[in-house]
């Protein structure tokens, strides 16, 4: 057992370790959008749709589509912030199906961009996500991860692999899904270390490529 699992993460405002983690499901949004948020649609499904208001979920949500971290003192204020900031948010309770009680599913858009994203917290302050533009993911945030949507192609998968070793980035786990063969393909990469400009550049000038993006690490330790 970990410090973490005894005394929960370091945050500001309401002292459930599952507000930690929805503002780190919010911080997801924020960095794959790519741009500042303008509008975000929040539907919320069962324990964060029941208990969402009085553990401060809305809050930490909105805090982490500005980009703050759980320990951000601008946290209690996000309401605030986002209006100052130009970003609205509507949210809904949905039914997800057989997920995590504590489950998000972020419509966030800008003003050119969107991007859609649903994860967990899954206590502590860790999360999961689970779906990044419709697709199926499994990460935590707890390493530098890139994803990149592209058509599916033969071969797609190694070029991408021997691109990150050529940076002197070991992958840490991946995951892939596609629509269907020759369809929309998504894949997240967990990485020990951040890829440099230059090789994400590389990646997302290939012409199977739709989206690339690189998400920081979330979490300590």
């Amino acid at each position: 057992m970990s410090l973490l699992d005894m005394i929960g993460p370091v945050m500001i405002g309401p002292s459930s370790s599952h507000t930690a983690g929805a503002c780190r499901l919010g911080l997801v949004a924020h960095h794959l959008l790519g741009e500042p948020p303008r509008r975000a649609v929040i539907g919320l499904h069962a324990s964060f749709a029941k208990t969402g208001r009085g553990h401060g979920t809305h809050l930490a949500l909105v805090a982490g589509l500005l980009g703050y971290a759980p320990d951000d003192a601008r946290l209690p204020r996000a309401f605030e912030e986002a209006e100052a900031a130009g970003l609205t948010a509507e949210f809904r309770d949905v039914d997800l199906g057989d997920v995590h009680p504590n489950t998000a599913q972020i419509e966030l858009h800008g003003d050119t961009l969107a991007v859609t994203v649903q994860g967990s917290s899954t206590g502590g302050g860790v999360i999961l996500v689970t779906g990044v533009q419709g697709l199926g993911v499994n990460f935590s945030g707890a390493s530098p991860t890139v994803l990149l949507r592209y058509t599916d192609a033969v071969g797609m998968i190694a070029r991408i692999a021997s691109t990150i070793a050529a940076d002197g980035v070991n992958i840490a786990a991946l995951t892939c899904t596609r629509e269907t063969r020759g369809g929309q393909a998504l894949v997240a990469i967990e990485l020990d270390a951040p890829l440099s400009p230059q090789a994400l550049a590389f990646l997302d000038h290939w012409p199977d490529t739709n989206w690339v993006r690189l998400l920081p690490k979330l979490m300590d330790g």
